[in-house]
């Protein structure tokens, strides 16, 4: 895991969608280990190289079984990369037609782009080179070899295993995925912060005349929002270094208090980097809203990126609280 971290933070620095965009094929091309054996060929024997967009969001998406697989109808939004992906994991609440069991099965689906209707809607003020547009289907059949429940993605036993028996695949993807989407945030606070002091070295104040950096505020707030980066990122790779020992036994099975707590821990370091990142906006001054301004449109980009659920501290953070008073997960995708 702490390689998605060596990854995604230095192409954070160079360019925020970039790095966003690469998270999201880098989560959806590791959730292909999840399925079967042959849903795996399908997509690699064909490209080795292909990527895989996706939106995790099951209760848009309405399915029901029908003979050999389902029929799907819905809209996403926000699907991250989709116009240059192959393959896309739509997600739904599968309608059980047996009588046994008639409640609604969270379920994920794989989808060839060309089977997708892409609507151009993605128009963020931040962000911007994501192309992160909705995706439609309506009534499209869905063989059973490309589908998986959520239980394929809690950790234990998943479809792919016997494909796929390494450490790598064992955690829960719901846990791990904002230690991804977090390295991006800081790769874009840290470009933020190097711009910042570039533009600060040399700056005169307007008012007063003096060189901004001789401010005794100015230089605590600097050592400030550089104590929020680092934590930021020390706490993400100390997640993965634990992580990963734990997944070292083959029937690795975290509980709710952990899966809880990664998640949680994720966002919390996102919101340590957004943290860093309003100290620079605040410190930049009226310069950086000068759309030709650097410092402002990483910012923006921040601000967008900082807007997904796993960013949310409120949510996740109160799942950890609810598991670690003895009460269920509200979360029931984790």
């Amino acid at each position: 895991l702490h390689s998605m971290i060596d990854v995604l933070v230095p192409i954070g620095v160079g360019c925020g969608s970039t790095s966003w965009v690469l998270a999201q094929y880098i989560m959806h091309n590791y959730m292909i280990a999840r399925w079967s054996k042959q849903m795996q060929d399908e997509i690699w024997d064909e490209k080795p190289d292909a990527l895989v967009s996706g939106i995790l969001i099951p209760r848009i998406g309405r399915a029901k079984e029908v003979k050999n697989g389902i029929k799907l109808t819905g809209r996403w939004p926000w699907v991250t990369g989709i116009k240059g992906a192959d393959w896309c994991i739509l997600s739904g609440m599968v309608e059980k037609t047996a009588t046994i069991d008639k409640e609604p099965v969270e379920s994920y689906f794989m989808i060839p782009r060309d089977e997708l209707t892409i609507l151009d809607t993605w128009y963020g003020i931040g962000l911007k080179g994501t192309g992160s547009h909705d995706v439609q289907v309506d009534d499209l059949f869905v063989p059973k070899h490309r589908i998986v429940t959520v239980d394929d993605f809690k950790g234990g036993a998943f479809a792919g295993q016997k494909t796929n028996p390494g450490i790598l695949y064992r955690p829960p993807v719901y846990m791990t995925f904002g230690i991804l989407l977090t390295s991006s945030i800081i790769g874009m606070v840290k470009y933020m912060f190097n711009e910042y002091l570039v533009q600060s070295r040399n700056s005169i104040t307007t008012m007063s005349g003096k060189e901004s950096g001789t401010y005794q505020s100015q230089q605590i707030k600097i050592a400030e929002i550089s104590a929020h980066i680092q934590s930021a990122e020390a706490l993400l790779r100390q997640d993965c270094k634990i992580i990963m020992e734990l997944a070292e036994n083959f029937n690795y099975q975290p509980s709710d208090i952990e899966r809880s707590n990664y998640r949680n821990n994720a966002a919390y370091a996102g919101r340590q980097a957004y943290q860093a990142a309003k100290l620079l906006w605040d410190l930049a001054g009226a310069k950086a809203a000068y759309t030709g301004n650097n410092i402002g449109r990483v910012f923006l980009d921040i601000l967008v990126a900082t807007r997904h659920v796993t960013q949310n501290f409120d949510s996740n953070g109160s799942d950890y609280g609810r598991a670690e008073v003895g009460l269920p997960l509200a979360n029931s995708s984790l």
